[in-house]
């Protein structure tokens, strides 16, 4: 049997733990892909984040936006993907051509919004964290992470990872609303490193092994 996981999680280590399995680390990634570019923003400099993209569009690149949720709540303050693909293609964004990609919406139109992201016939994909896994652009170089805080430290680090997968310089935005500084201080865990194992580290020692 073999039990695979692009990040150290619990339900590994139990599984570990409980099969008696010996574990090969892959620690490096594939050669030929530079470090990904971290930085925490507040939500005040969307603006400038937002022009960056437009400067890596030009250049023949690809973004995602992920947003915690689907649509707006009044019941949780936190950027919502369907609105913000109206705003970004209203305004900001309104040169570009941006596709929208969530759960609930059906396989078939998923699978086709992907295509076209995948083809190149989208250039900035607005997104929930439905995109975490299993997807690869090597040409997309932004991810903006919308309520950053809102995610834990190994989530952020899958979505990081859909990102910096060819030869090109990639970012991650990790943008904060009203972050406390316990937040801020676990985001900054991301930013000094792209090696899962420390993050999981990070995670173990911030919010514990969990029950096993």
């Amino acid at each position: 049997i073999l039990l695979m996981s692009a990040t150290p999680i619990p339900r590994t280590l139990a599984r570990t733990v409980y099969g008696d399995l010996d574990t090969s680390n892959i620690p490096d990634p594939p050669a030929g892909r530079p470090p990904i570019k971290t930085r925490i923003e507040p939500w005040s400099r969307h603006d400038i984040v937002e022009q960056f993209i437009i400067e890596e569009v030009a250049k023949g690149r690809q973004a995602f936006i992920v947003c915690p949720l689907i649509d707006e709540s009044e019941a949780v303050l936190a950027r919502a993907a369907t609105a913000e693909y109206e705003r970004l293609r209203e305004t900001s964004f309104a040169g570009l051509r941006v596709g929208l990609l969530h759960g609930r919406m059906p396989l078939g139109d998923k699978q086709i919004v992907m295509d076209e992201f995948r083809h190149g016939d989208l250039e900035v994909l607005v997104a929930t964290p439905v995109i975490e896994v299993g997807i690869d652009v090597p040409i997309a170089t932004v991810m903006v992470i919308q309520g950053a805080n809102r995610f834990g430290l190994a989530q952020l680090h899958q979505l990081r990872g859909r990102v910096g997968r060819g030869s090109h310089q990639s970012s991650c935005y990790l943008i904060t609303e009203s972050a406390s500084n316990d937040a801020i201080s676990r985001l900054k865990e991301l930013g000094k490193t792209n090696d899962g194992f420390q993050i999981a580290e990070a995670d173990l020692r911030l919010r514990g092994p969990g029950d096993y």
